[in-house]
């Protein structure tokens, strides 16, 4: 059934057909055109060596926390208790049979091998990608709450609450994130950590600034979209809700802004899927998220393309993932 009935000529199931078969042989004819560029390029492909940086095993040495005489070493199949006994204090360590570095009646010191075992570590990859959602997540937050507000406040009869939310807007839409980014860590940062250390209390983290930078500047954007939001919803709908005697807050909160949200929710995922990827400034005033860890990895494993696509890759799911929730979220309200 169309979207739009009445302007659709209806569609044959041949034509269906005929133009889905060339959208997927158009997409094999590219992905098969990018295959064969990459092989004409002099470069060595290591994508084996892609997952460690996402999930690796590390040998992790167990390391005596006393000093003392191996008293007994217990062997079970493939594990191994070792009791160390020192003055007055005793510890069992539980170790692969295979990994052990002692025998009994040897004398070891505080911090001395006994053994070593294999554990799953999370590689850098993951990490900048938890640092990115960590970011996201509560810029997304923060900047909803301002852009609510500061939308409210712009079309407001108080004219300080108007001019104040204009000013914020336009101040924060008329210069780049970047600039901002540098103003909030190197100007602001220092200026508020200076303070606090004279009032010895301790410093503000530098992912903070980051935060509050992509929200500030994303909230400057969402007030707009939060405006036209409101102002889209009939003038009606208010005069019938204080007709039936409720306030004018009450009426904002259960009959207009309820509209509002529906109708820009796709405008809203878009400005949050931007945030997303601006994220990927923060590496400038050192927070490590996933672009700057994806920087660092390549800079040290001399693998560029690989690092580079995969970095592209998360951060499609992370966009890909969150405009499904959006939309998700839309199909409930409608």
């Amino acid at each position: 059934m169309s979207l739009y009935p009445g302007l659709d000529a209806p569609r044959s199931k041949a034509y269906t057909t005929i133009w889905t078969g060339i959208f997927f042989v158009t997409l094999i004819l590219g992905m098969t055109g990018l295959y064969v560029a990459t092989k004409s390029v002099d470069y060595v492909w290591r994508w084996y060596q892609v997952p460690d940086y996402f999930f690796y095993q590390e040998d992790v040495e167990t390391l005596s926390e006393i000093d003392g005489f191996i008293d007994h070493i217990d062997t079970q199949g493939e594990t191994t208790l070792v009791t160390v006994k020192g003055e007055g204090e005793t510890e069992i360590y539980t170790l692969p049979t295979e990994s052990l570095l002692a025998a009994e009646g040897d004398y070891i010191y505080y911090g001395d091998p006994i053994g070593s075992q294999k554990k799953w570590q999370t590689g850098l990859l993951i990490y900048g990608l938890w640092i990115t959602l960590k970011v996201s997540f509560l810029a997304i937050i923060l900047a909803l709450f301002i852009g609510i507000v500061t939308g409210l406040m712009r079309i407001s009869d108080n004219p300080a609450f108007k001019w104040a939310a204009i000013t914020y807007i336009e101040l924060i839409r008329g210069s780049p994130l970047l600039v901002q980014l540098m103003i909030w860590y190197f100007v602001i940062g220092t200026l508020v950590n200076r303070l606090l250390m004279d009032l010895g209390v301790a410093k503000v983290p530098t992912l903070w600034f980051g935060i509050l930078s992509l929200a500030i500047f994303t909230g400057a954007y969402t007030a707009e979209i939060v405006r036209a939001g409101v102002q889209s919803v009939h003038v009606g709908q208010m005069e019938a809700a204080r007709s039936l005697g409720m306030s004018y807050f009450e009426a904002m909160r259960k009959v207009i802004m309820p509209q509002a949200i529906n109708r820009i929710l796709p405008a809203l995922a878009g400005q949050f899927i931007s945030l997303i990827k601006d994220s990927s400034l923060l590496g400038v005033i050192s927070i490590r998220e996933l672009t700057k860890i994806t920087r660092e990895v390549v800079t040290s494993s001399l693998q560029p393309f690989e690092l580079w696509i995969v970095c592209a890759a998360l951060y499609l799911v992370l966009t890909f993932g969150f405009s499904l929730l959006v939309q998700r979220l839309e199909t409930r309200a409608v």
